[in-house]
């Protein structure tokens, strides 16, 4: 049985008054809640977590540039709080103009939404669950982009790339859920 658009409900639409509506919040934000917890959570912890992730794990960029600010720092054995983390971006000249307007801005959101470290390893598995839904719908439009391009001869391989690389993102997610990784 399909459903058709007729069957879904008619509903209030809550959005008319978009002036009202905040668009995008920092404390909702599973990146963000993530990047928090890691900036408090002890050196260990802190590790493991980098090890876990990568910046392609982040669907928002400003968000995958502070993991990478955070992660180089845990990897050297450096403090990676909110300060450290600024002054880093600093010394490397990543704090002016647009950009590093963002990232000063974000900084600061994700520093005081106050998700406690505690909450690291709930939050990596949230992470890589979005990541994880994100590579389907990745995968769905490059077939559809190779069923218009591709020569004949390189479809099913282009296919078998693409399930092979979903199956390995499907034993990440598993094994991050089990405490394996």
């Amino acid at each position: 049985m399909t459903l058709s658009l007729a069957t879904v409900p008619d509903f209030d639409d809550l959005t008319d008054n978009e002036g009202e509506i905040d668009e995008y919040s920092t404390a909702l934000d599973v990146e963000a809640q993530l990047l928090c917890s890691l900036l408090w959570a002890p050196a260990e912890s802190a590790k493991r977590a980098v090890a876990a992730l990568t910046s392609a794990d982040f669907y928002r960029p400003v968000n995958a540039a502070l993991f990478t600010a955070i992660e180089e720092l845990v990897t050297a054995g450096k403090p990676h709080n909110s300060a450290h983390v600024f002054t880093t971006l600093q010394q490397e000249g990543r704090t002016s103009g647009h950009l590093g307007k963002q990232l000063t801005k974000a900084l600061t959101d994700i520093t005081t939404i106050g998700v406690p470290s505690a909450e690291l390893e709930h939050n990596i598995a949230a992470v890589l669950t979005q990541a994880y839904r994100r590579g389907f719908r990745e995968a769905a439009r490059s077939l559809a982009q190779a069923a218009e391009e591709l020569p004949e001869d390189q479809l099913f391989e282009h296919l078998l790339g693409i399930g092979r690389e979903r199956r390995a993102a499907s034993q990440r997610l598993a094994a991050i859920r089990e405490g394996r990784a």
